[in-house]
């Protein structure tokens, strides 16, 4: 079910795919040239916060949580990226460091492209810098939603657009007719909804009860989106 016309999706995602996608041919062959492609295990990290930013990293396969973690150790999960996406680019157009960390949440196949490389690249183009400028003045506007989210809205709402979310990215790798698998951990689901473990459980099992989703082991299947629309709050249903 397309969620055009009952839930804001566009407010929640960033649109990283759309830089490398349909480019002058020689500039993609130019980028794919300098692509070092590397497989990565479930939860192995790709860069750490506070890491000199060396390149930036294309997802081919699989799924990207790019995360801070704070004095305590706590870790908040700011965005889930998927196969299509570029990650690690703000640090290397700002010349800083990585300013959170990343790590795979699924088996992963990613390219990485040296920052000298994608400097030379971007520097010759006539079309990247406009898409980036374009993809970050986007995120800048996801981020300051996500920061109002997190400061109006409860945490059974929070829940809620996550899991709307989340069920839009494992969309896109579920052949038609197949339910929508996502298969996330619970503790990782509560660092993107800023809350405890045990929180995410039980609005989880009070979701089960209402006929709203169904859940196996780590994996969730969301059976009533118009009501999930209705609970998070934000929706037009």
């Amino acid at each position: 079910m397309s969620l055009e016309g009952l839930f804001p999706i566009y407010k929640w995602n960033f649109k990283s795919q759309s830089i490398l996608s349909n480019l002058p041919e020689d500039e993609y062959a130019a980028l794919h040239t300098h692509m070092q492609e590397q497989r990565y295990g479930k939860g192995e990290i790709i860069f750490r916060q506070g890491a000199v930013a060396s390149g930036i990293f294309f997802i081919k396969k699989g799924k990207v949580k790019k995360y801070q973690v704070d004095q305590n150790g706590r870790e908040q999960i700011i965005y889930v990226a998927n196969a299509g996406e570029l990650i690690g680019y703000h640090a290397i157009l700002a010349d800083e460091r990585y300013p959170d960390s990343a790590a795979t949440i699924e088996e992963s196949i990613i390219a990485f492209i040296p920052k000298e490389d994608f400097m030379a690249i971007m520097e010759r183009s006539s079309v990247l810098p406009r898409r980036l400028l374009k993809i970050l003045s986007h995120e800048f506007t996801v981020l300051a939603n996500s920061i109002s989210v997190f400061a109006q809205r409860s945490v059974k709402e929070r829940l809620a657009i996550t899991l709307i979310v989340l069920r839009e990215k494992f969309k896109e790798e579920t052949a038609a007719g197949e339910d929508i698998m996502i298969n996330i951990s619970r503790s990782d689901l509560a660092n993107m909804v800023g809350t405890g473990k045990e929180n995410i459980v039980r609005f989880l099992t009070e979701f089960k009860s209402a006929g709203i989703l169904t859940s196996h082991s780590k994996k969730i299947c969301i059976k009533d989106i118009r009501q999930l629309i209705k609970v998070s709050g934000c929706g037009n249903v």
